[in-house]
């Protein structure tokens, strides 16, 4: 880039004669959500989370659900505003467990990113990161270094799909979540948006599902998720809860052990069953926990069988509200 210039994300340019994040400090909105909207349901399930983003993306999704931000190109979008102290000092008071990077991918802002993760350490808070995935190899390790939790979009499993409706490639995405597995020990589940006759045909299904068993294991979770129009794809009609349990059959049936069904009310398919004796041990409907069958650590009270993830005492009982929060005027 020369002077004055931004890059494809917008957020990015020279100034100075150096690479600037024009958006550090800076946000599109804050809000208390459950930890089970990111969708992250092996990791203090039940408990809120401090949700934010800035503006601007390094993808091109033309499905994408939160494009008034991401593809935005208005600082007038970011309306709050909070040092990564003010963030973690705000988790801590709001009793969140984990703050969230999300709406847009963090390694847009990872800067700001990283410091607050590192603010929200020394507070006791922990922090994920809502993301493609989409990353080199070198920011990869750093960023990581930083996170506790990390929700990955794995968008398809052809790189027709990632080239034509994402703007981006598939082996980038498959070496992040080979990365997380093999390098690091952040706890990480998978979603993919299943869009129909995109990326939703058994045959992609079956190849997507038995590269994770394969390459991950068959303990990272694993969510399938109802597409709704949006965007540049308001032509394609809303994924049918048929199709996203026929997925969750598919990669069941290749040995994945903690498969889920959302966008939809499924509760069979948004609840966590134990490996070792088949007892339902986290009743779920949406973002709402129900049954809990699990002590402490995360052992079955049935058999004993520990449930892969991390947890630390009883459910959490924020349930399924949201609430949004202005940090600029908490600080004052």
């Amino acid at each position: 880039m020369h002077e004055g210039q931004r890059g494809l994300c917008f957020v990015r340019g020279v100034e100075a004669g150096e690479v600037k994040l024009f958006t550090y400090g800076r946000s599109s909105g804050f809000c208390v959500d459950p930890i089970e909207k990111k969708p992250l349901n092996h990791f203090l399930p039940g408990t809120s989370v401090l949700s934010f983003g800035t503006a601007g993306c390094n993808l091109a999704c033309k499905f994408c659900q939160n494009w008034d931000m991401s593809k935005s190109r208005e600082m007038d979008t970011l309306a709050d505003q909070a040092t990564p102290e003010m963030l973690a000092g705000a988790a801590q008071r709001l009793k969140c467990a984990s703050v969230a990077f999300t709406y847009n991918d963090p390694v847009v802002f990872m800067e700001y990113a990283m410091d607050v993760a590192d603010a929200c350490r020394e507070a006791g808070v922990k922090s994920v990161a809502v993301t493609a995935g989409y990353i080199n190899a070198a920011p990869r390790v750093e960023f990581y270094k930083h996170m506790d939790a990390a929700n990955v979009d794995l968008k398809g499993f052809t790189e027709r799909f990632y080239k034509k409706i994402c703007g981006a490639e598939l082996g980038a995405v498959l070496e992040t979540l080979e990365y997380l597995k093999r390098e690091t020990s952040v706890w990480f589940e998978i979603t993919t948006l299943l869009i129909p006759d995109e990326n939703d045909s058994d045959a992609e299904l079956d190849q997507m599902t038995r590269w994770i068993m394969d390459k991950l294991g068959p303990d990272v979770p694993l969510h399938f998720t109802a597409f709704h129009p949006d965007w540049k794809m308001m032509d394609k009609a809303h994924t049918p809860p048929a199709t996203l349990t026929r997925a969750r059959n598919i990669a069941r049936a290749n040995g994945l052990h903690y498969v889920y069904t959302g966008n939809v009310h499924d509760s069979a398919g948004s609840s966590t069953y134990c490996v070792g004796c088949g007892k339902r041990v986290i009743e779920r409907d949406w973002y709402e926990l129900g049954e809990w069958q699990l002590d402490a650590a995360g052992k079955c009270l049935h058999c004993g069988t520990r449930l892969p993830g991390v947890f630390d005492g009883a459910a959490g009982n924020w349930g399924a509200k949201r609430m949004p929060v202005r940090l600029a005027a908490m600080a004052r």
